[in-house]
């Protein structure tokens, strides 16, 4: 059995930014389009009248000010509020490809490593573009890799579950490096016409190289121990997919197409589960949560972040201890966690312990401690 290493990481942050201000203006501008449309059936009470949004509810709701997307001329359009990305012939890189790529590129160049020293591509996502080929493939034949690569999807904990699989290949000796991305074009499935989560996403991709230990050669996060779980659960849902066109009302403007939850439920459910679970994996493994110098949390809301880390570590975490990104970045799914590691990790010292944990539909929780390791004192 090999020890295993996360040895460079990248993030791809798309160029669009759409503030909470002007994604009111575009919602609420919507909105008033909308009721005066409907106006003789809200008076009759057989439509409900939407209502405004506002930058402070958003940011009380979530703790979000900003979201980078692959498109903003469409969302901010009342008239469309959905991304609008040109199509792009077969034998051109597909959009999702060219986002991992790019992440994969900085992760690569990281480690001191080129295509030729990987093994294998995993993309972990909560949405992939089409259905086959599978957009790994595509990714490894982009990178020049001569190995392997498939597809997975686990929604928010897509990462997680993706580095447990590539570590787990690696130590038994199925490959010696593997990427592990995650494009995210979040945009695309939220549902911007709805209140209680227009402002929720973002776009991004996000990818980690996993080497053999023995085989690192500069700083590097080795993986003491990988856990992942699931239990079913509607609360996060998408019922989009393949079979769409088969059902009598397959091809309508159906709300259950797009980005749906029961966020109350969500909340209640998912934080006891998320947080026995980090206790649980840590307390295995011997590692006191005192412990820890930094936890890198899925970025879905400050709130149950706040909540996971302080049940955690039995008080509230400083910012060193817990950072957000979700201000800048909103929830980017599968993607969040792995954004916050790559930018809040290389001040670590030798020896300092983290772990990295997602959450999301399925339920579904990963978590990966990790033991950081300069190379002048190994």
């Amino acid at each position: 059995m090999h020890s295993v290493a996360i040895t460079g990481s990248g993030v791809f942050t798309p160029k669009n930014i759409i503030t909470n201000d002007e994604l009111v203006a575009t919602f609420n501008a919507y909105v008033d389009q909308f009721n005066a449309d409907n106006a003789a059936a809200i008076d009759a009470g057989t439509v409900n009248a939407l209502a405004h949004s506002s930058s402070d509810f958003i940011t009380k709701a979530s703790g979000i000010e900003n979201r980078f997307v692959m498109n903003k001329d469409g969302v901010l359009d009342p008239a469309i509020m959905h991304p609008t990305l040109r199509q792009r012939s077969d034998d051109e890189p597909g959009i999702m490809a060219e986002m991992a790529v790019d992440a994969c590129t900085q992760a690569l160049l990281q480690a001191g490593r080129t295509g030729a020293d990987v093994d294998a591509v995993i993309v972990a996502a909560s949405n992939h573009e089409r259905a086959y080929p599978a957009v790994a493939v595509e990714v490894q034949d982009l990178l020049g890799i001569n190995g392997f690569g498939f597809d997975m999807n686990v929604a928010c904990s897509s990462a997680t579950f993706g580095i447990q699989a590539a570590t787990d290949m690696i130590r038994t000796g199925t490959a010696r490096a593997i990427l592990v991305v995650n494009p995210e074009i979040c945009s695309a499935h939220l549902e911007w016409r709805d209140r209680d989560c227009h402002f929720i996403f973002g776009d991004v991709a996000t990818a980690v190289l996993l080497e053999r230990a023995e085989d690192a050669t500069g700083d590097h996060f080795v993986v003491k121990s990988t856990r992942c779980a699931s239990q079913f659960s509607n609360n996060i849902r998408n019922n989009d997919g393949f079979l769409r066109r088969t059902r009598p009302d397959g091809m309508n403007d159906r709300r259950d197409m797009q980005f749906m939850q029961n966020g109350r439920k969500v909340f209640k459910e998912v934080l006891p589960m998320v947080s026995q679970h980090m206790a649980d994996h840590l307390d295995d493994n011997d590692i006191e949560a005192t412990g820890l110098k930094r936890m890198w949390l899925h970025q879905a809301n400050k709130t149950m972040n706040d909540f996971i880390g302080k049940k955690v570590l039995g008080r509230t975490p400083t910012p060193t201890e817990q950072p957000n990104i979700l201000q800048d970045y909103a929830n980017t799914s599968s993607a969040g966690s792995i954004i916050t590691f790559s930018q809040n990790s290389a001040d670590l010292d030798h020896g300092d312990l983290g772990i990295i944990c997602s959450f999301g539909a399925g339920y579904s929780v990963g978590s990966v401690i990790v033991q950081r390791v300069r190379a002048n004192k190994e």
